[in-house]
């Protein structure tokens, strides 16, 4: 038993000796790509990370003069004024019901762009198309707004003049509460859809041939083998995207949203984030927005703790 005992010790120092000598190994074969990926590291890290510290003025009374240091601690007094506030149901409500919308309209969007270009024999014009729909997603939201603008005004819009044309009544796109969603989705759509389609693409660049072939010669046709051949195969790809799109869950983007405020819309269009720059950057109420930052982190959190955890129980392999 001594001898067992003392020969403990010296085995563990030969596994980690191993582990590391492994390890080494392996980071000297890959080490390029590791030179890759280190552009991102040191941004997140400069960045995402850094910044983190900056979270402790959420349950502080922050004065820039005094700094992070020498401001007074106020516990949890800024997460009491949040779900007090009577605005905050308002606006959780509308940033709940925008995030719906990019999960239940937007996000099927970029699957079915995919599949349908999988599908296109003519390469020249799979390319072309590709192309054509690539292009928004290099135009900033302030373009988007603006040309959406240009086409919906009143005063001279080329949709308003079609109406006008055909003898029906002009329709007050910009000031019109009930416009404001369905004009938010439609742009996320037309930016986003077409550069959404790349993971989905490749995902089934990666499909076996060999199946669609067993699947022809049992008579399948396109659309039996698009569902039981392509779709199970990108499962995976779309089980993990649909986590991290519900990692975003209060994290809508600031400048889309804002481009679309107006006084006539706030009721239906003010989400945390706009409403943090309204208080924090606007209004100098650093620690109170910092809060809120905070509670928009957390909740994110937790969604996709829960469900990386669902997509597991359901037989998926989840982001980690």
């Amino acid at each position: 038993m001594k001898i067992e005992t003392a020969m403990e010790p010296v085995e563990e120092m030969v596994d980690k000796s191993a582990m590391r000598s492994e390890l080494i190994r392996r980071v000297k074969k890959n080490k390029l790509l590791y030179i890759m990926i280190f552009p991102g590291l040191l941004y997140f890290f400069i960045y995402k990370y850094i910044p983190m510290y900056g979270l402790v003025i959420s349950f502080q009374d922050y004065k820039p003069y005094k700094g992070i240091l020498g401001s007074d601690w106020v516990g949890f007094e800024h997460f009491h004024r949040l779900f007090t506030e009577p605005a905050f149901w308002m606006i959780f409500k509308n940033t709940i019901i925008l995030f719906g919308l990019n999960i239940l309209i937007f996000f099927p969007i970029p699957i079915v762009l995919a599949l349908m270009l999988n599908e296109v024999r003519l390469r020249a014009f799979q390319r072309t198309v590709q192309t054509l729909i690539y292009i928004p997603h290099f135009m900033s939201w302030v373009i988007i707004v603006s040309i959406s603008y240009v086409l919906l005004t009143m005063d001279g819009g080329l949709v308003n003049g079609m109406l006008e044309t055909f003898g029906l009544q002009k329709i007050n796109f910009l000031l019109n509460e009930s416009w404001f969603r369905p004009m938010y989705i439609t742009q996320v759509i037309w930016r986003e859809a077409g550069w959404g389609t790349i993971i989905y693409l490749a995902a089934i660049a990666a499909v076996d041939p060999s199946m669609y072939e067993a699947a022809r010669m049992d008579g399948a046709n396109r659309l039996q083998q698009i569902w039981h051949i392509t779709i199970p195969a990108i499962k995976s790809v779309i089980v993990v995207l649909l986590i991290l799109k519900i990692g975003d869950v209060l994290e809508l983007g600031f400048e889309h949203v804002y481009l679309l405020l107006n006084a006539s819309n706030r009721e239906v269009g003010e989400i945390f984030d706009t409403y943090v720059y309204t208080t924090g950057l606007k209004q100098g109420q650093y620690s109170y927005s910092t809060a809120i930052g905070l509670f928009k982190g957390l909740i994110g959190l937790v969604l996709v703790i829960g469900a990386n955890k669902f997509a597991k129980k359901i037989g998926e392999e989840g982001i980690y």
